[in-house]
């Protein structure tokens, strides 16, 4: 069997170039034959024998919104030279024009759209306006890809229910995203390498710091209420409101803004527990990489990777409920027993989900694809005999 791959890129430190990765590292361990279709390569992918590289790179255009149309433009063409010699033809979202045979969603810009989190009005200011057209373009062309898209993979059981809004039509899978276990492990603190104080329990927030989706306005706001504890945050600060917050509140001392983090695996071993109660959050990696290091989880339902947390943590019902979610947080910082117990089911949580499980999903479907194909092509010739 052998797949094309059509994305944007392929590289570990990047939450759907990771999935990307992944996917592709699976297959070829299967023994499948690979095409990539995107801008970025993995360079310890590009040498493998099974694997071919079409490379397109993105168009350098003064906006995301034309760079994606000509992305998607230079895609297609590129499809086209080799879809004659591949078994299924595997999207991510909109990034090609022609039919293909799975499109994993990762993000269903209409559901952003419509959710309550949507802070951009076309009014407000040019950057405002520019968001929203730039959301409701994507909402359409999102719509003529899934069309021709014989199955849809959904990320969650959010984003699942989100594409069943768009058209109940869909046929509609959900493979969830996967962690690596053995970069994602509890271990020995290493708080000296990060600057963290000893000695008190911290928690920690990651993600994008720049935009208020991921929530940390609400977590900060928490941080007011909760006594003996630290929140750690790791994200760019370039253009980031939060410090200044932070210090508004008075919380100077006790919020440790690190910035981007390489060693995001020797954070997680440092910190005591994983908050983040993201606005809008279709299925985040972080959450599984923190699960996989053994920190119980405060989350909101409005995040897809609410669904598998179980007894690893707490869901709360409103991302915005600054109270419910300081008292989450204190009671977790009280209570050794309960965070011990919870760190072993978060621990047990990833094990399932492992990047190998989530590849066989994936290889299922393309067989059963595949499979559904030689017949149409059997049912055919058939027909013609009679």
């Amino acid at each position: 069997m052998h797949i094309c791959l059509i994305s944007h890129n392929c590289r570990k430190n990047d939450g759907q170039g990771r999935v990307n990765y992944e996917i592709i590292k699976g297959l070829l361990g299967r023994g499948l034959r690979v095409t990539f279709i995107g801008a970025e390569l993995a360079e310890d992918l590009q040498s493998e024998p099974l694997l071919r590289w079409k490379r397109v790179n993105r168009p350098k255009l003064p906006s995301n919104l034309l760079k994606n149309l000509v992305f998607s433009c230079k895609t297609s063409l590129a499809l086209v030279a080799v879809r004659g010699a591949v078994d299924i033809i595997h999207a991510t979202g909109f990034v090609v024009w022609l039919r293909t045979d799975v499109n994993t969603v990762h993000f269903v810009h209409s559901g952003w759209l419509s959710s309550k989190a949507f802070p951009y009005r076309p009014t407000a200011s040019a950057y405002d306006f520019y968001q929203f057209v730039y959301t409701v373009l994507n909402s359409v062309l999102e719509r003529v890809m899934f069309a021709r898209t014989r199955q849809l993979i959904a990320v969650s059981v959010a984003v699942k229910r989100e594409l069943e809004k768009v058209n109940p039509a869909y046929q509609i899978g959900v493979v969830h995203n996967g962690v690596d276990i053995g970069e994602f492990y509890p271990g020995p603190a290493e708080r000296e390498n990060f600057g963290l104080p000893e000695g008190r329990r911290l928690f920690l927030f990651a993600g994008d710091i720049r935009t208020p989706r991921k929530n940390l306005e609400t977590v900060l706001r928490a941080m007011t209420s909760v006594v003996n504890a630290d929140l750690v945050v790791a994200g760019d600060l370039k253009g980031s409101p939060y410090p200044k917050l932070a210090e508004e509140l008075g919380l100077q001392g006790r919020i440790h803004f690190l910035g981007q983090i390489s060693d995001m695996s020797g954070l997680m071993r440092s910190v005591d527990l994983f908050v983040f109660p993201s606005r809008y959050e279709p299925f985040g990696l972080v959450i599984l990489e923190a699960l996989a290091s053994g920190l119980p989880v405060i989350t909101a339902a409005s995040s897809g990777s609410a669904e598998v947390i179980g007894s690893a943590g707490i869901v709360l019902q409103d991302p915005e409920g600054t109270q419910a979610l300081a008292l989450a947080m204190q009671s977790l910082a009280d209570d050794d027993a309960t965070r011990v117990a919870m760190a072993g089911a978060a621990r047990r949580v990833a094990t399932s989900l492992s990047w190998n499980a989530m590849t066989e999903q994936y290889v299922k479907c393309y067989e059963g694809l595949t499979n559904s194909k030689s017949s149409t092509r059997s049912e055919g010739r058939n027909g013609m005999k009679h």
